[in-house]
């Protein structure tokens, strides 16, 4: 590879720092959408079920030639599936029908943080202090956002039930992040999404049977078909593939730091769709936000 080629990959991953949020925070806005209209399970299996479709007839020839190396790793693909498929699938859309929006970005706000400690522990991830001032301006930014410019009141955020469901999707995705980085694979990072996905459908097949037995039907129509293509689309084959492909290129605790970006689109996009309008706190909690994402992801990670 070239010296040019070795530089122009991690601008192009940085670029997709500040994209690939916009996709991912449209989950909010199905899993808002979908209540009364597709069981949480099925949406999560749907979303799988056609994302893998998706991706099969640009990486079913490598799964196949090394079917032998990576069916090896059938164990590790199980746990990544049902981390990143099931619990921050079917999860979130649990969650989302019982908790407020604010509280979800809350919740997930700790996330980066966590996955920048375990990458640095676990790792080896090494951050300048720069960075780790980058990393805490960016989650007073999100704090900002969720208070709407009133820090004081995060101290009255009352917490529901259903808050269980996310935090525990939030844990959920700091194991995924920091396990796909930690075991590596023969497969590349779009092929290995593919094995993953379908692991994932394995874990989910269960529990979509048992809430179709359990739960009253829901009909399947135009709407719900088209939050499935939009969650196989959005926030499942482009986000999840670009996220595979920036751990790569900037390591998992660089790569973290799109989730801060989440409920600042999450807000336009909620007024887009939902007419909800943003505040004057969103845009400064995006000025807090996206220079200190340039910040802590300008350098390349090194890794000792």
């Amino acid at each position: 590879m070239s010296g040019g080629a070795q530089h122009t990959a991690p601008r192009w991953a940085q670029g997709l720092l500040f994209v690939v949020p916009a996709f991912w925070s449209s989950n909010y806005l199905i899993a808002r959408l979908a209540s009364g209209v597709i069981h949480p399970h099925a949406l999560a299996f749907g979303r799988w079920a056609l994302a893998l479709a998706l991706m099969l007839p640009f990486v079913g020839g490598q799964l196949w030639r090394a079917r032998r190396e990576w069916l090896r790793e059938w164990r590790q693909l199980l746990v990544l599936g049902a981390l990143g498929m099931w619990i921050c699938g079917a999860w979130v859309y649990l969650g989302g029908q019982s908790t407020s929006a604010t509280n979800i970005a809350l919740i997930y706000a700790a996330t980066p943080v966590a996955i920048t400690v375990a990458s640095v522990k676990l790792l080896h991830e090494r951050m300048s202090a720069a960075q780790r001032l980058a990393v805490a301006s960016a989650l007073l930014g999100v704090l900002f956002v969720i208070a709407k410019g009133h820090l004081a009141d995060l101290a009255a955020v009352h917490f529901t039930a259903g808050d269980g469901w996310i935090v525990a999707a939030a844990v959920s995705w700091t194991a995924y992040s920091v396990l796909q980085q930690r075991w590596r694979s023969v497969l590349t990072p779009a092929a290995r999404l593919a094995a993953t996905i379908a692991a994932g459908l394995v874990v989910l097949a269960p529990f979509v049977w048992h809430e179709a037995l359990t739960q009253p039907p829901l009909p399947w129509g135009g709407r719900a078909w088209l939050l499935v293509a939009l969650a196989a689309l959005l926030p499942g084959v482009l986000s999840y593939g670009a996220y595979a492909y920036l751990q790569h290129e900037l390591g998992a605790a660089r790569t973290a730091l799109l989730l801060y970006l989440s409920p600042v689109y999450a807000a336009f996009g909620a007024w887009a769709v939902l007419g909800e309008a943003p505040g004057w706190y969103h845009l400064a909690g995006g000025a807090l936000i996206l220079p200190s994402i340039w910040l802590a992801t300008r350098a390349a990670p090194r890794r000792g």
